[in-house]
């Protein structure tokens, strides 16, 4: 015990020595190329005398850094985060000139413009060096943890024991499918989900591989809806009710509004309609904590939460998530590192794909590099922060999305190198929050999911050289444009990047600000990945095969015939909906079956049809594109070579990966189907680990009038003004 100590000590006084050398050398490069600053007297100085005063000024700027900034940020924790951003260079400035000044006969000066800059430089650099060194020593971090935990536990009066009921975390690996999932575990790419699974080590023949380690969780696939994609997987799933989410964007002719589920208007429309239907405010409001999703679950705690962003008020403060992470120096430098890195990954794979020819490919330039940065770097760095900042004090629950993997997956193809490196980095991840559970006050499971995989395959557009709105219109006798208009990919990375720095400003958007309005007799074309939706503004009903045919009498037949077209789901008056198919097969949808038309899209495609027909924002034409069984391609109707959205493949299949302490899923031969089935196990699950405090059934508590619009509570009281805990 003596021994492990003395070692752990030595360790450490050996990275500081290390990270102290380092940064005397890069304050003596960084004098000998700045004019302004100096340590040496005006009359010179030996080369030893110079870096023993290099040495004393990096030592004291250090001292000064970890002693005087946490009081520093705490007492600014209510400055706007874009202005704490900005003090952040002008404080390490003034404490580089307040080192310099410590230095004996004033051999140390600087310019205040330039202090600034080099007070950044060897932060950076004495950050990078710490975090270096930190590598494969799993244990300081653990011990830091570990300190933070009992700090925190002091503060709030706990004992740390919690009745000894465990907490939960649901952690969602966005796009991730079943059979991805699957690969990378045997590939060798995710050794911590291998060694849960029990899975034997990789990288040696499988007729003599030793045996794995004793598994702690068992992995389900389950099926989605006709709607694969996370605006309603993940209203399903926190809420409990996916009803009338057809797909990721949609028309309302009601409204007249168009409806994009990663918009923070309609995503909070979404949850308000779920809770008014199911009158519960979802599965996190027992004392839970909503991090980086669409929507928040019920949860007080909130961060990243884009339906909350469109909100006023102490909850959507910017400091909830990018402030509470980016004001530790050490996390903003970090980031910033990782995030330039990663942009230059992103223009390398893509050139080097370029330049090898592969096909599929869709364009990766503008500020792609930029919005794959964020999601893969500052949205994975700002939720796991937040997730270990939860494990941390105590919560009961805590529910948080990490999108890198749909969104690489989406440009570079969901079997691709690239978004295989993505998968290392999350299975990192999910180890760094497993490690941290340790150190928590209560027990943690630790359950892990996807809200829907991805199928591979070129875009309609590039297969046939015309975009599916192109195609309506000609079948609606309309003239079709010279050039056609790529179709916004729906990632939802994108926006949560828009409204990172909207909350940075304190400039959250009204309510409705970004639904778009659609009008005119011209028809509205919206693509989900491989799904598509076709609506006629100027009809105020759901138009009918026959009136359809009246208007535009080559246009079903145009949309059916077509070989990049699986099937369509119309309504007919006299034979009720219909789904049209190639060949001119047109079967009622109450005669469906798994076979026939859809008998290449998997079981229960019917049954997902059936139900989507039933929602009241169904579009005048439902299309979903062909589906080869083979090679599992899809051909999206937006610009993804992975896409998701629709029927066919991988993208219905994700996954449920739980530990065995809980009961299972679902009985041994049964299928887990749809979101909302998913949301009963994630809350029988609740009731296992943490009693009967967390309601039962979707229908447990009714909701007042005043609640509706957001976020529910229990009866227990919490505080929803305090920020995110953060490491």
């Amino acid at each position: 015990m003596l021994k492990g100590r003395w070692r752990t000590a030595g360790k450490a006084l050996l990275r500081i020595i290390i990270v102290w050398a380092v940064s005397s050398l890069t304050m003596l490069l960084l004098a000998s190329v700045l004019p302004d600053f100096r340590l040496q007297s005006e009359d010179g100085d030996s080369v030893t005398r110079t870096a023993l005063t290099a040495a004393w000024g990096a030592g004291a700027f250090g001292l000064l850094s970890a002693l005087v900034w946490p009081v520093l940020v705490r007492a600014l924790l209510l400055v706007p985060a874009l202005v704490l951003g900005l003090l952040v260079f002008f404080l390490n400035g003034s404490l580089l000139l307040i080192a310099l000044r410590l230095i004996p006969d004033g051999r140390g000066a600087a310019d205040p413009r330039t202090a600034v800059v080099v007070a950044a430089v060897m932060s950076a650099v004495a950050s990078t060096t710490s975090t270096a060194l930190a590598v494969g020593d799993d244990g300081a971090y653990r011990r830091r943890l570990s300190r933070l935990a009992v700090r925190r536990r002091r503060k709030a009066g706990e004992d740390g024991r919690h009745d000894g009921l465990p907490g939960t975390v649901f952690l969602q690996l966005d796009g991730v499918g079943h059979r991805v999932l699957r690969d990378a575990v045997a590939d060798g790419l995710m050794p911590r989900m291998a060694a849960w699974l029990g899975a034997p080590p990789a990288g040696k023949d499988h007729g003599t591989r030793a045996p794995g380690p004793a598994p702690t969780h068992r992995l389900t696939p389950w099926r989605t809806d006709w709607s694969s994609q996370t605006g309603a997987s993940q209203l399903g799933i926190l809420h409990g009710s996916n009803h009338d989410v057809p797909a990721f964007r949609w028309y309302e002719k009601d409204t007249g509004r168009i409806i994009v589920s990663n918009r923070p208007a309609s995503a909070a429309r979404l949850q308000r309609r779920a809770i008014e239907r199911t009158g519960d405010g979802g599965l996190l409001t027992f004392d839970g904590a909503s991090r980086g999703n669409l929507f928040s679950g019920g949860a007080d705690q909130l961060a990243l939460v884009l339906s909350m962003a469109a909100r006023r008020g102490r909850a959507n403060r910017s400091r909830a998530g990018y402030f509470a992470y980016f004001s530790d120096p050490a996390n903003a430098v970090r980031t910033v590192v990782s995030f330039v890195t990663e942009v230059g990954r992103e223009i390398g794979q893509s050139t080097r794909s370029r330049l090898r020819g592969d096909r599929p490919r869709v364009g990766r330039g503008g500020l792609y590099p930029f919005i794959r940065a964020f999601a893969t770097v500052v949205e994975r760095d700002v939720v796991v922060t937040a997730v270990i900042g939860d494990m941390l004090a105590g919560r009961t629950a805590v529910y948080a999305d990490l999108v890198a993997y749909d969104e690489v997956a989406h440009h570079s193809g969901p079997h691709s190198r690239d978004a295989a490196r993505v998968l290392s980095r999350l299975d990192r991840s999910v180890g760094l929050i497993a490690k941290a559970a340790r150190h928590a006050p209560r027990g943690y499971r630790i359950v892990l999911l996807s809200d829907h995989g991805q199928s591979p395959g070129e875009t309609f557009e590039a297969a046939y050289g015309l975009t599916l709105k192109d195609l309506v219109r000609a079948g609606c006798g309309l003239p079709v444009p010279r050039r056609a208009q790529r179709t916004r990919s729906g990632a939802e990375a994108r926006d949560a990047a828009r409204h990172a720095v909207l909350g940075a400003l304190h400039r959250p958007e009204p309510e409705g600000a970004e639904e778009e309005s659609a009008g005119g007799s011209d028809p509205v074309v919206l693509a989900s990945g491989n799904l598509a939706l076709i609506s006629f503004p100027d009809v105020p009903e759901r138009m009918s095969r026959e009136h359809i045919d009246r208007r535009h009498p080559a246009l079903l037949r145009t949309l059916a015939s077509h070989p990049g077209v699986g099937f369509l789901l119309v309504r007919s008056e006299e034979h009720g909906s219909l789904v049209l198919g190639p060949g001119g097969v047109e079967t009622p949808l109450r005669d469906l079956t798994d076979d026939g038309t859809l008998a290449a899209m998997g079981p229960g495609a019917a049954d997902a049809v059936r139900r989507t027909d039933g929602f009241p924002h169904v579009a005048d034409i439902m299309v979903n594109s062909m589906y080869d069984p083979e090679s599992g391609r899809v051909h999206a109707f937006e610009e993804q070579i992975g896409s998701h959205g629709g029927l066919g493949g991988e993208q219905s299949r994700p996954f449920l990966m739980s530990p065995l302490t809980l009961s299972a899923p679902v009985p041994d031969g049964a299928e887990l189907v749809g979101a909302e089935q998913v949301h009963q196990v994630l809350r029988r699950w609740l009731r296992e680990a943490s009693g009967p405090q967390v309601p039962v059934g979707s229908g447990a508590r009714p909701v007042p009038e005043a609640e509706r619009g957001s976020h529910t509570r229990t009866t227990v009281a919490r505080t929803t003004e305090s920020e995110p805990d953060t490491v």
